[in-house]
């Protein structure tokens, strides 16, 4: 049995080697965390610019990747403590957003200011219990190549959207938007999609 398996099977274990990485009842990694093993697990490519003052809470449980010509403006977190978080090439993730995987954004991809994208979910079914007690479950967030997202919007665990999308500011995305559109509101909807065959962008409502 590999090591990984060891730790996974093992409660006590597992517990023991979750405080080396996290203080108790804490998402923010340890600092050797930050500083030294993570430079072993995940990944960057080339002409990344991650500003002083994001947040990563990222862990080697889950994988974290960001690709080439790509940046990460200040007062932004990211954490992949429940999912991975994978981030394409030449993509913006603008200030102050929340990325809380599962979440995976494609390439040219840009994310306006204040956006919340999180694949997390608390659970939430036994009254009688404490929410924090509950659990989580997890869906993952999709963003194809070559959308923007508004500022201010919300992405709800379990969406995609689809490739040359724009969602307008402040729309609350809680399901699928299909390629090649445009959506606004909460819950957002689209209002046009992008005909090939006319070569336009054609209203939907």
């Amino acid at each position: 049995m590999a090591f990984s398996d060891q730790i996974k099977s093992n409660p006590r274990l597992k517990k023991f080697f979750h405080w080396l990485l996290i203080p108790t009842n804490q998402a923010r990694p340890r600092l050797w965390v930050r500083v030294i093993l993570n430079r072993f697990y995940h990944q960057r490519g080339k002409n990344v610019v991650i500003r002083s003052w994001v947040r990563m809470d990222v862990l080697p449980f889950n994988p974290f990747s960001i690709g080439d010509n790509s940046m990460i403006e200040d007062f932004t977190t990211v954490n992949n403590g429940v999912g991975e978080v994978r981030i394409g090439n030449n993509s913006l993730i603008g200030l102050g957003n929340v990325i809380i995987g599962p979440v995976t954004i494609g390439n040219n991809v840009i994310l306006a200011q204040n956006i919340v994208a999180s694949g997390l979910n608390h659970n939430y079914t036994d009254i009688a219990q404490p929410i924090h007690q509950q659990g989580v479950s997890v869906a993952p967030i999709v963003i194809e190549d070559d959308c923007w997202i508004g500022a201010n919007t919300v992405i709800t665990a379990g969406v995609t959207i689809g490739k040359h999308c724009v969602v307008a500011a402040g729309a609350v995305v809680t399901k699928n938007i299909p390629p090649y559109s445009v959506a606004v509101g909460n819950p957002a909807r689209v209002i046009k999609q992008y005909d090939g065959s006319r070569n336009e962008w054609v209203k939907t409502i």
